[in-house]
């Protein structure tokens, strides 16, 4: 027999997987499709009466028993009323599924569909409720010590990491890389200059962009898409946030006015749950620095399974240009927090 050709990330057969889960699962009548196709896939299943999103992870990207931490971390939350998509549990007990592909085995997890929709404008009352939500997610992920080993966010993963890991696809862009270098550095001596050890602590979800939590309606969102949670100061989940009214105030969607309102309103709202310093509030720019820097590294670790159709020279140039924006803007060290002018 030809031995199987060693394979570095298979698609596995949406027909094939529904009929595995349904046999799993004991789910009747479902069909399944193919979602996204990403570092990790992402799977619909869904019958007349019922959707859930099933998630194949990399082992790349995700060791089992990181996978086992995200799994044990939702079971929590949802056992403690935080609106999240949380995983089921299959007939024999297990809510890990495991599959023999071509590169390996890889895990799954069926997850309970998240209802409702992304919302980009929201309006006083979806921050309200985001804030409140958010917040109860902390009291909850401050709180838990879970058994098995998440990424920790710290100025070292978060900013001096990335940058010396990104440096290859600086090649051909020694200005950029200079740029980024001396901007990472003077942003983590700022987060180090902060008294951290006052700050509030527990796991992350570290993607709060509004793609990740589906409102129902003002008062009623979801929570999803946990791959990125790991240990660290609560006030990373704020500044992910925090990125989508740089952005939207960016491109013009909305003023800047309106956005420091509405980040103000949300921050309110978090606050009359949970307490938020004004310490820690001023370092969410920084941290939003972070995040970039972060995502960066992930974008360039993954350019085969994910980011090969635009993680070129011109995306770099124009990744480096938004972090000179967001550094002009808040990074001058005496910018006031929360302003987008």
């Amino acid at each position: 027999m030809m031995p199987v050709f060693p394979t570095q990330y298979s698609t596995l057969s949406a027909v094939a997987l529904n009929s595995a889960l349904q046999e799993s699962y004991g789910l009747p009548g479902t069909t399944c499709r193919l979602l996204i196709r990403n570092v990790s896939d992402t799977y619909l299943l869904e019958s007349a009466a019922n959707k859930y999103i099933f998630k194949i992870y990399r082992d790349f990207h995700r060791k089992r028993d990181e996978i086992k931490a995200e799994v044990e971390l939702l079971n929590i939350l949802k056992s403690a009323g935080v609106k999240v998509s949380y995983p089921l549990t299959d007939k024999s007990g297990h809510q890990l599924q495991e599959f023999n592909a071509a590169e390996g085995i890889r895990y799954g997890v069926l997850f309970s569909f998240a209802k409702g929709e992304p919302v980009y404008d929201l309006s006083s009352e979806h921050l309200k409720t985001l804030g409140h939500e958010m917040a109860h997610f902390h009291n909850i992920s401050s709180k838990t010590k879970l058994q098995y080993p998440r990424p920790e966010f710290t100025v070292d993963t978060m900013l001096l990491q990335p940058v010396k890991v990104v440096a290859p696809a600086f090649k051909n862009l020694p200005d950029e890389y200079a740029l980024l270098k001396e901007l990472s550095a003077k942003v983590a001596d700022k987060i180090k200059s902060f008294d951290t050890s006052k700050f509030s602590y527990g796991y992350c979800h570290y993607d709060f962009l509004p793609k990740n939590f589906h409102f129902e309606n003002a008062h009623t969102l979801t929570f999803f898409d946990f791959d990125f949670c790991g240990w660290g100061m609560l006030a990373n989940d704020i500044a992910s946030f925090y990125v989508h009214y740089f952005m939207e105030t960016t491109l013009n969607k909305i003023t800047k006015e309106r956005g420091e309102a509405d980040f103000q309103l949300f921050i309110d709202a978090y606050r009359e749950v949970r307490p938020f310093t004004e310490e820690e509030l001023e370092a969410v720019p920084y941290l939003g620095f972070a995040f970039w820097v972060f995502y960066l590294r992930f974008q360039f670790e993954n350019y085969d399974d994910w980011s090969n159709s635009f993680f070129n020279d011109r995306f770099l140039r124009e990744r480096i240009r938004i972090l000179k924006l967001w550094a002009d803007r808040h990074l001058i060290f005496k910018a006031k927090v929360g302003r987008f002018d």
